[in-house]
């Protein structure tokens, strides 16, 4: 039986395993300032196996720093004991059901730092696109303050910042001293993690806007590598200005976009325009396609492009006088291999048979979508979007006319990025969800297209304001918002597509970011004295359910947190199977041989609670 560990990697150590790999006479060992013997890196021996100038000390030299800066990696790479605890109550089915939990969705409720730390396991290297719209940053922002020295029990103790449901969240105002650096020391750490999560070909879309968009791109260029960068869009947002401006109106903002690995992206087309839904309107085994003449005017007459072709009922043809073949002869037959070229019968084409008379055939090539040479411009992605229609317009359509949130993102804005930058079948992430714009777009682009994304929305339960219509209208938290705004465009796209949208997943798991379901003595058993002991004979917390404990297994073991969970009783024991059998696990007490052998016939990993 496997040992869990109950807490996120420690980054650091991942580090120093790899560089370990890589140079391992290059590990040494020294004494750390408590006289203990600790592992450690030879700076002079790596120095040496990379064979290369190394900056050092007050040596001048381009960098991007800020005050904290190295704390904002420590915190980083440094390791917490939580967990997600799963609410089947505010979930909701993938049919709408309330209180269903067989969606493939995820909404986590949490500080998005600690929750993109326990997905690292479970969600490394598997996530095609990341959409966040973070706090810009333009003094009334509040921003994540996160604790670098600290634990939580001290933090707890010494910050007023620190509210009753452990929110930790200031305004961050140029007057506290730290207006970037705040804002800096909370991006940072973020990315960093979310880089992690990204497939090998993911991409990265960012919102901006000027207060930071400079900062932002630095800390991009030095997570990801300025060579990923694909693109800095630009987004017309606004034909007005808003109230006049002392000095010019603002209409645009960024959109910034960096991929995991640009060397392994395939080129980013702009979604389909209305020129080019009625160009592409045929589908083969590769994908959609347009029929392109194979057979054109030309001048030229060049022999090698007026050569014979058989055709499926044995009639060879040959061009019309004026006419010739797109390719030679060779690049024909490469492109009838592929089945890349399609007859038609007709009797005005430009082609004749060997007597010059009137031929029975005409002959095109597939354009598939996507192919440079038949893709219409229209498919090139512009740096320029213009999207106007309001964000905030949109939500307070859906809830009645009750204005809840102010300044969401246009859907029409994000379903164009998740359309560009990932496939139909992809999982989309956004860790600053807010009023959960990138799960409305999620499901309009399944509605519209048939395809079957998925989403994780991770968001603060941050409190709104008292005096705000959201909380007069009984929503005390933005997490309130974003789950009802799902439920409520689902219901919405499946009422506008009944037809089109029956297998629609419009449903979602809500998971909540909490304290480990261990208790304190299993990490530190020394601060303990013996006596205690009998006091503790099991290490799990007594608010504890036997879900909570199975998505900490899931969590520990990399098990997707969307697999569909079974119930199921053995020997008068509950038993939960994770994804066919793929993870079996029972937390009853005095779970008997008969059950654990009944649960091994399966062959799957197994979870008991003795």
């Amino acid at each position: 039986m496997d040992k869990l560990k109950m807490h996120t990697p420690n980054k650091a150590d991942e580090n120093f395993y790899k560089l370990a790999a890589l140079f391992p006479n290059a590990v040494t060992e020294t004494i750390n300032e408590n006289g203990e013997v600790v592992r450690a890196i030879d700076k002079d021996v790596l120095m040496q196996e990379i064979s290369t100038t190394v900056v050092e000390g007050k040596d001048e030299r381009y960098q991007f720093t800020w005050p904290d800066k190295k704390k904002s990696v420590l915190l980083a790479n440094a390791p917490i004991s939580k967990t997600l605890r799963p609410c089947r109550e505010e979930s909701m089915g993938k049919d709408g059901t309330p209180g269903g939990f067989d969606s493939e969705n995820l909404y986590i409720e949490g500080d998005n730092l600690e929750v993109l730390k326990l997905l690292q396991e479970t969600y490394l290297g598997k996530v095609k696109m990341i959409y966040i719209d973070p706090p810009y940053n333009t003094g009334n922002d509040f921003v994540y303050e996160d604790d670098f020295a600290q634990s939580t029990d001290e933090y707890l103790a010494n910050s007023g910042q620190f509210d009753e449901e452990g929110n930790r969240l200031v305004t961050n105002t140029e007057s506290n001293g730290r207006f970037h650096t705040d804002w800096l020391n909370m991006i940072y750490p973020r990315l960093k993690l979310a880089k992690d999560l990204l497939k090998e070909n993911g991409i990265l879309a960012i919102s901006i806007d000027d207060s930071e968009m400079n900062n932002m791109k630095k800390c991009c260029d030095e997570v990801f590598g300025e060579n990923n960068l694909i693109n800095v869009f630009i987004w017309n947002c606004s034909t007005g200005g808003g109230i006049r401006p002392k000095f010019a109106s603002k209409t645009h903002e960024y959109i910034l976009v960096y991929g995991k690995n640009k060397q392994v992206i395939e080129m980013i087309y702009a979604p389909l325009s209305a020129e080019a839904i009625k160009m592409y309107t045929q589908r083969d085994e590769k994908g959609l396609y347009r029929n392109k003449d194979f057979v054109f005017k030309n001048k030229s007459q060049n022999p090698n492009q007026k050569y014979g072709i058989e055709c499926p009922d044995g009639q060879v043809v040959y061009p019309k006088e004026g006419c010739i073949y797109r390719f030679i002869y060779s690049k024909f037959q490469e492109a009838l291999k592929q089945n890349a070229v399609t007859f038609k019968k007709t009797n005005t084409g430009p082609l004749v048979d060997a007597n010059g008379e009137q031929a029975h055939w005409n002959i095109y090539i597939k354009k598939y979508l996507g192919d440079a040479m038949g893709a219409p411009s229209t498919l090139i992605p512009k740096e320029m979007i213009s999207i106007y229609n309001a964000g905030t317009q949109c939500v307070q359509d859906l809830f009645d006319g009750v204005r809840v949130f102010e300044n969401p993102k246009p859907v029409d804005l994000v379903t164009y990025f998740i359309n560009m930058l990932s496939s139909p079948s992809e999982t989309v992430l956004d860790f600053f969800s807010g009023s959960a714009t990138t799960a409305h777009a999620v499901m309009q682009l399944n509605a519209e297209d048939g395809g079957k994304r998925k989403f994780i929305m991770v968001q603060l339960p941050e409190k709104t304001d008292e005096k705000s219509e959201a909380y007069k209208a009984g929503y005390k938290n933005i997490c309130e918002i974003g789950k009802e705004r799902i439920r409520r465009a689902g219901a919405k796209i499946k009422e506008e597509n009944p037809m089109g949208t029956v297998d629609l997943d419009v449903g979602f798991r809500v998971l909540k970011c909490d304290t480990s379901n261990m208790k304190d003595v299993y990490y530190t058993p020394d601060e303990y004295d013996a006596s205690m002991y009998d006091l503790l004979e099991d290490n799990i917390k007594d608010d504890r359910t036997p879900e909570d404990l199975l998505f900490q297994v899931m969590l520990d073991l990399g098990v997707l947190l969307s697999s569909k969970i079974e119930e199921t009783v053995i020997a008068g024991k509950k038993v939960f199977k994770v994804e066919d059998n793929f993870l079996v696990a029972c937390f009853d007490r005095d779970v008997t041989n008969e059950v654990i052998e009944a649960i091994r016939q399966g062959e799957a990993d197994l979870f008991c609670h003795a």
